[in-house]
């Protein structure tokens, strides 16, 4: 049953996950009087790509990922990407303590902990990438306090079963940053959920399907709607949409009809994980340690072992391993993949595949991998790890972004994330992947600036803004007695590290 809430909303938020949850929490502190309605396949929130086992739970501040630090021809390190992702986290920071300071959240560690991130690699040329990238980042006030090794005894006085039966003659480095975080996404989206649903006029409803968008002609969007039990359907009318609905957010962009997303395709990537639950090897490994990727994967497969606390219990996860599904959720259909090809995409989703045949090749490998082969890979980041003590995971599916390009109807792969919004500003869908979680905060004043414009005034939204996001509107990256005081301010109340 439709409520009258939900039957004329000011706002439909499509999806149950962690960035319809940000957006719905945002646009509720700014202004209380909206309606906002939120739908969702399944019968909860966060079960799919928000969910703790679904992703690493890594608050990517772009301490650890290699990826985001690629080396240029003369050897120079690049570390742009770094910092933009460095800053957007800190977005992050600062509305989860402005939420914890108003007593919405009860404890930060429901949803985060403190846990070291580090970047570990082996061999001369990789030593002195890792080198080169430590002098690049250490000299930025944004990666303040990072620190380099390559002494074995203090590598293993940061993480010990990384150095631990591993050659005395092997080079090696590492960097950390004890200032990172370990974030359980699908906790955080629970609390940012019932901090909603505990306010007037928001309506919440699961196992309702979105199966079609309609624009009318004052504007406003009817919003199909498809019970998942017996089918019958309702239509809402709403004056703005956000399409979160990850891997399915494809689908309903081109179901919306707008212009702004033709073109537009989707190329899954699944993904499983090694687990360890034993306290004996768990209480071992307090980080999170990022090794460099293979080439031609995505940037979700850089190899990783990380700790992770979920409800209480600490565990240690490796990989992931990258496959392919044609699934677009991890909870979809194998046919997504072929329902989302479409005249306009057809030409991009070729030119994509024909310029990626590495990615194919890893993917393909990885598909042929053995649990043996799978465990071999974990032994280079730990090399005492028994397979006894370790099982199988399937992580969430990733859909990447294939991108057209309007000039020669091409297409290029994405591996961000990415808003395509509509000309009248009514409706806007987020697609692509990593780092996304950690930086929803970020996507969230992304989406404020592109389609509320108006309302970021001094006599509207913008000094509730600014209560909630301190920072707003400053270039931490430039400003760097800003970022040292956001970061002071917000530590403390996440009860993370601070340097």
């Amino acid at each position: 049953m439709i409520t009258p809430t939900s039957s004329k909303p000011d706002v439909v938020l499509i999806g149950a996950g962690i960035m319809s949850a940000t957006l719905g929490t945002v646009l509720k502190e700014l202004d209380p009087s909206l309606r906002i309605a939120m739908f969702e396949t399944l019968d909860d929130c966060g079960q799919e790509s928000s969910e703790a086992w679904n992703n690493a739970g890594t608050g990517h501040a772009a301490n650890c990922e290699l990826n985001y630090t690629p080396q240029r021809a003369d050897g120079s390190i690049d570390i742009s990407e770094a910092l933009k992702v460095n800053t957007e986290f800190d977005i992050s920071r600062q509305l989860w303590s402005f939420l914890i300071t108003k007593g919405a959240i009860p404890d930060p560690r429901a949803f985060i902990h403190p846990c070291p991130h580090m970047s570990f690699v082996w061999g001369v040329e990789n030593v002195a990438f890792l080198k080169a990238r430590y002098e690049a980042m250490s000299a930025h006030h944004c990666y303040h306090g990072m620190e380099y090794s390559e002494d074995r005894a203090t590598i293993a006085g940061w993480a010990p079963l990384i150095i631990e039966g591993r050659a005395e003659d092997q080079p090696i480095a590492a960097t950390r940053m004890i200032t990172g975080s370990d974030v359980d996404y699908g906790s955080l989206t629970h609390l940012l959920v019932k901090h909603l649903t505990a306010q007037s006029d928001f309506d919440l409803r699961y196992n309702r399907k979105v199966v079609d968008l309609t624009q009318t002609d004052d504007g406003r969007w009817n919003v199909e709607i498809e019970d998942v039990y017996d089918g019958t359907r309702q239509t809402v009318s709403a004056g703005f949409v956000f399409i979160g609905a990850g891997g399915a957010s494809i689908e309903l962009l081109q179901k919306s009809g707008i212009p702004e997303g033709d073109g537009y395709g989707g190329f899954p990537v699944s993904g499983i994980w090694l687990r360890c639950e034993i306290d004996a090897v768990t209480s071992r490994h307090h980080a999170k340690v990022y090794g460099k990727a293979a080439s031609g994967s995505p940037p979700m497969s850089v190899p990783h072992l990380d700790t992770r606390v979920v409800a209480g219990k600490t565990s240690l996860l490796f990989g992931p391993y990258a496959g392919f599904s044609s699934k677009f959720l991890k909870h979809g259909s194998l046919t997504d993949l072929f329902h989302s090809i479409t005249p306009d995409n057809v030409m991009p989703l070729l030119n994509v595949a024909k310029d990626n045949l590495k990615l194919t090749e890893y993917l393909v490998g990885q598909v042929m991998q053995t649990g043996a082969h799978q465990f071999e890979t974990l032994k280079q980041f730990f090399p005492n790890a028994k397979r006894v003590e370790w099982k199988e995971a399937v992580a969430g599916q990733r859909v990447q972004v294939i991108k057209p390009d309007k000039t020669d109807r091409g297409g290029r792969l994405e591996f961000g994330t990415e808003l395509i919004s509509a000309a009248d500003k009514s409706i806007v869908a987020l697609l692509g992947a990593s780092p996304g979680a950690s930086t929803a905060a970020f996507i969230a004043m992304e989406v404020l600036e592109r389609c509320f414009p108006d309302k970021l005034a001094d006599d509207a939204w913008l000094p509730g803004l600014k209560r909630i996001i301190p920072t707003y509107g400053v270039d931490l990256t430039q400003d760097a007695d800003a970022c040292r005081a956001t970061r002071a301010a917000t530590a403390p109340v996440l009860r993370i590290e601070n340097v």
